[in-house]
């Protein structure tokens, strides 16, 4: 496998990681105007982009992710849940899905809470071991912080939706698990986030303040302290969900 980390406007995170032995990869959350960066890595690693994926529909940067598709021809994913949000087509994901990116297995999480979209994705190394080795938390769950629960003007029923997520889906997994997050500090996406860019679910279990809450004093906590909204949202937004 290769993994590559791509920090990007916005505080943002992107991904490019696949199988360099059967010759496959995948994108994941691509920013606007880093599209020649993934077709060069794509080039560079003798590969073909199978997916692009977009872990939820953002609201704090314009994304590039159905730029990239048309570009390299692979299809333009992101959870079913989005149906109802956009006005185009993609290639629907559903919860426990396994995309086969060579020898690399990717395996779909839904974990509403940030969006009603948002999905986190699981991958595994099969060459490696059948075990997980590292997941893709988009804005669901940060180093030393939780997503924003407002974007959709239900706060308190998201930060509820949220919670659950977080405690049956990601903190279910192995503690030495990886987690590669879409934002680092300086993102509006949510509170206190840290500039690491990756973490351990174990370390976030122990030393992530929102975890160890239960269910209704994470709502009071998320709700009680939510950053203005992100600049020009409305705008990114409608251009993200535009035909």
């Amino acid at each position: 496998m290769f993994f590559k980390q791509l920090a990007t406007r916005e505080a943002s995170l992107s991904y490019f990681f696949g199988c360099a032995g059967l010759g496959k990869a995948v994108a994941v959350d691509v920013v606007a105007g880093d599209e020649d960066w993934f077709v060069a890595q794509a080039k560079d690693a003798g590969v073909q982009i199978t997916h692009v994926i977009d872990t939820h529909v953002h609201a704090d940067h314009y994304s590039g992710g159905r730029e990239l598709a048309s570009r390299v021809g692979a299809p333009y994913c992101l959870h079913e849940a989005a149906q109802n949000l956009v006005a185009f087509d993609f290639e629907a994901l559903n919860d426990g899905q396994l995309l086969d990116i060579g020898n690399v297995k990717v395996e779909v999480l839904h974990t509403p809470g940030h969006t009603i979209d948002s999905m986190c994705l699981l991958v595994r190394d099969a060459r490696r071991s059948d075990a997980p080795w590292f997941v893709v938390t988009g804005d669901t769950l940060f180093v030393g912080a939780v997503g924003r629960p407002d974007l959709a003007g239900r706060e308190e029923e998201m930060a509820a939706t949220l919670w659950d997520s977080l405690q049956r889906k990601l903190l279910t997994l192995p503690n030495e698990l990886e987690i590669y997050p879409g934002h680092q500090a300086g993102s509006a996406c949510g509170v206190g986030l840290s500039g690491k860019p990756s973490s351990t679910i174990g370390f976030e279990k122990r030393f992530n303040p929102s975890l160890s809450l239960d269910k209704a004093s994470f709502v009071r906590e998320l709700t009680t302290d939510i950053p203005p909204r992100p600049a020009d949202m409305d705008r990114i937004v409608a251009a993200n969900t535009a035909a």
